[in-house]
C-alpha cells in the first residue's frame, strides 16, 4: 500500500492486521460522524492521561476513500485528546473496510460510551440500520450468484433470517419501535434538536414534534422563543395532527401553548 508506506513503516500484529504510527494531520473525522466531540472535563482528563501513560490504545483507521490520509473508524476522542495535548503522532491499526461495514464498525466502538445524546443515538441508529440494510443487498446478491432459490426470509439452511431493524433492535438492546422513535428526532430543526438534546423537551415531545414540517418546525421555535415555554406531551400530539391536516399556523400555536 503505497500511501501507508509514505505516512510511516507498518508492521502486522499477531491477528495480521496493520499497525503503526501515523500523524495528527493524516487523520481524518468518519464521514458523517454523528458523535460530538466536545471539549469537556472528561476530555480534559483523557488528554492528562495522555500526556502521563501516551496512547495506550491505538485508533482504529481505514485508508481514506475520500483522498489522501486515513479515515478514523475509532477513536475521535482519543484524536481531540492528542490534538490538545500537542501530540503529533498515534498508534493506529488499519482495517480495510467497505463502507457499510465501516459504518458499523464506527457506530458500535461509540454506542459503548456511558452518554450519548438523544441526537446522537438517534444518527447512530440511521446511520447502522442503512449500512445493515445495505449488507443484506450485498448477501442477496451473492445468494442470487450462486443460484439458490430461498423462500422469503429464509437462509440456505431454513434458517429465519430476521430484518435489519429486527437485528439491530436485538444487538443494542432496544424495541424496534424505540429505534423507529429515536431516527424520528433526525426529522427535527436542529435548534429543536438541541432542545432534545439539552433535556428542555422531553423525548416523546421531540418525537411528536418531528412530524411538523420544516416551515413549521421554525415557526414554533419562534413561538416557543417569544412565549418562553415549551409543548406538552398533549400539545405536541395536537400540533401534530393539526400539521398532519393543514391547519397548523402561527396563531394556532399561540392558542395551544395557552
Amino acid at each position: 500500500m503505497e500511501k501507508t508506506k509514505a505516512t510511516c513503516s507498518f508492521g502486522n500484529d499477531e491477528y495480521g492486521l496493520q499497525t503503526g504510527t501515523v500523524k495528527i494531520s493524516d487523520l481524518h473525522d468518519f464521514k458523517g460522524h454523528p458523535f460530538k466531540v466536545e471539549q469537556d472535563i472528561q476530555l480534559f482528563e483523557l488528554m492528562r492521561s495522555i500526556e502521563d501513560k501516551g496512547v495506550l490504545v491505538p485508533l482504529i483507521v481505514r485508508s481514506n476513500p475520500y483522498g489522501d490520509g486515513y479515515e478514523i473508524i475509532a477513536g475521535h476522542r482519543r484524536k481531540a485528546a492528542c490534538t490538545w495535548a500537542g501530540i503529533e503522532e498515534v498508534p493506529v491499526i488499519i482495517r480495510e473496510l467497505d463502507d457499510a461495514d465501516a459504518v458499523i464498525a464506527m457506530i458500535d466502538s461509540n454506542l459503548q460510551r456511558e452518554h450519548i445524546k438523544p441526537s446522537e443515538k438517534a444518527y447512530a441508529y440511521k446511520m447502522k440500520l442503512e449500512a445493515m440494510k445495505s449488507q443484506g443487498k450485498r448477501n442477496d446478491l451473492t445468494l442470487s450468484q450462486l443460484g439458490t432459490k430461498l423462500t422469503k426470509d429464509e437462509t440456505p439452511e431454513g434458517k429465519k433470517i430476521l430484518r435489519a431493524d429486527e437485528r439491530l433492535a436485538k444487538e443494542v438492546g432496544e424495541s424496534r419501535n424505540q429505534i423507529a422513535r429515536y431516527i424520528r428526532l433526525t426529522n427535527l430543526i436542529p435548534k429543536i434538536r438541541d432542545m432534545v438534546d439539552a433535556g428542555r423537551i422531553a423525548f416523546t415531545i421531540g418525537v411528536e414534534l418531528s412530524y411538523l414540517t420544516e416551515e413549521k418546525q421554525y415557526e414554533l421555535h419562534a413561538v416557543m422563543d417569544l412565549k418562553q415555554c415549551t409543548p406538552s406531551l398533549s400539545q405536541a400530539n395536537k400540533m401534530k395532527r393539526m400539521s398532519q391536516a393543514g391547519t397548523l399556523d402561527m396563531d394556532e400555536m399561540y392558542s395551544i401553548l395557552e
